[in-house]
């Protein structure tokens, strides 16, 4: 996979702000139908790691002011699994579900994981 510019992962992050605004409209979902934060699309939840999680929603170029910790917030509210099971989870496909459900329950826990971790630098003094 060749490096993605400056030019593409900002074309990245409008896509996937794009499709998440259209998510709540479809009536059928797939896996293929979320914006996965990641900089490259996983084809299953065992491509959803922590370290492709976190060089999204740390990017420089995201288009947002806010603060890491803040965005890592508005990442969680998308995917946490109270909301996210019971208003997205039932309109995706029945023979994909459970694979959404093990990925979007991924992303959570990298996303708690990583605020937690910046939490804890910022307790340390190594950030903010």
């Amino acid at each position: 996979m060749r490096q993605l510019s400056k030019e593409d992962v900002i074309k990245l992050f409008d896509e996937h702000e794009r499709r998440w605004s259209r998510i709540n409209s479809m009536d059928v979902l797939t896996w293929h139908s979320f914006p996965w934060p990641m900089l490259k699309q996983p084809s299953d939840p065992e491509q959803v790691t922590y370290i492709e999680i976190q060089a999204y929603v740390l990017s420089p170029h995201q288009a947002s002011d806010k603060t890491p910790k803040e965005r890592i917030k508005d990442y969680l509210r998308k995917w946490h699994p109270d909301r996210f099971e019971t208003r997205i989870l039932p309109r995706v496909r029945e023979d994909e579900r459970e694979t959404v459900k093990e990925g979007a329950g991924s992303v959570a826990r990298h996303l708690n994981k990583l605020l937690s971790s910046l939490s804890e630098s910022a307790e340390n003094g190594l950030f903010g």
